[in-house]
């Protein structure tokens, strides 16, 4: 077998010090195979965005490992952290901090300049794979909410990063455009070795998953594979 892509052991997040000290993470272990669709699935501050935000080197554990493509996160320099999250992490957030000023394409092109060569024609390859070719010279308020978060997906691959993480990607969107959005992210792991994690708290977007983690109060309290994944017929939001 293949060595996994992301290990964690003993991950503990605490915030503060002393009688103000918060316990974000506490003892968090598990291990994830190259290529899974993986759903951090729990309530409001349950920890799983500070979880994606240790995976993505954003910031620093208070201790136990996190082993990401065989590196170990902690031991890395700020200058390591920086080169990670360029060549090996593509972010995907709920709201999509796109620049107003910049087209569909110069936002995606913003990255593809500093991942690679030829980001014109990398930028115009992802936006095609996302359905976005005919709204490429479209500003970001001249797009629905679906088509600009298609563009932060498009951001987010076009270095095309063993990692995707996404932080509740479809919170801000109504149910046809969120299926929509979840549909494509699904199909950015067919036939790769792309890992994704994606943040939620909505239990039926876990039954696309291949493996559904399930956190409250910063402890695992469930991991689960999924032997058929799919995306749910009906989704709640």
């Amino acid at each position: 077998m293949s060595e996994p892509a992301v290990v964690a052991e003993g991950l503990t997040k605490i915030y503060g010090e002393g009688d103000t000290a918060t316990t974000a993470l506490e003892d968090v272990s598990f291990s994830i195979n190259r290529g899974e669709f993986v759903v951090l699935l729990g309530p409001s501050g349950s920890g799983k965005t500070t979880l994606l935000n240790q995976i993505g080197a954003l910031e620093g554990a208070t201790s136990g490992s996190l082993i990401v493509n065989g590196s170990e996160i902690a031991g890395m320099s700020d200058k390591e952290r920086t080169e990670y999250r360029r060549s090996t992490v593509g972010f995907v957030f709920q709201f999509y901090n796109l620049v107003p000023t910049l087209t569909a394409q110069e936002n995606v092109a913003l990255i593809a300049e500093i991942t690679g060569d030829e980001p014109d024609a990398r930028s115009d390859t992802v936006l095609d794979r996302v359905g976005l070719s005919d709204r490429t010279e479209y500003f970001p308020g001249q797009m629905s909410g679906g088509q600009q978060q298609r563009v932060a997906i498009a951001r987010g691959i076009v270095k095309d990063p063993p990692l995707l993480l996404c932080d509740e990607p479809t919170g801000a969107l109504d149910l046809e455009t969120g299926r929509s959005i979840l549909e494509l992210l699904k199909s950015t792991t067919a036939g790769t070795d792309r890992t994704v994690f994606l943040v939620t708290h909505n239990s039926t977007i876990a039954e696309m998953a291949d493996r559904v983690i399930r956190l409250r109060d910063g402890r695992i309290v469930g991991d689960e594979v999924n032997p058929d994944p799919a995306l749910p017929v009906e989704l709640r939001w």
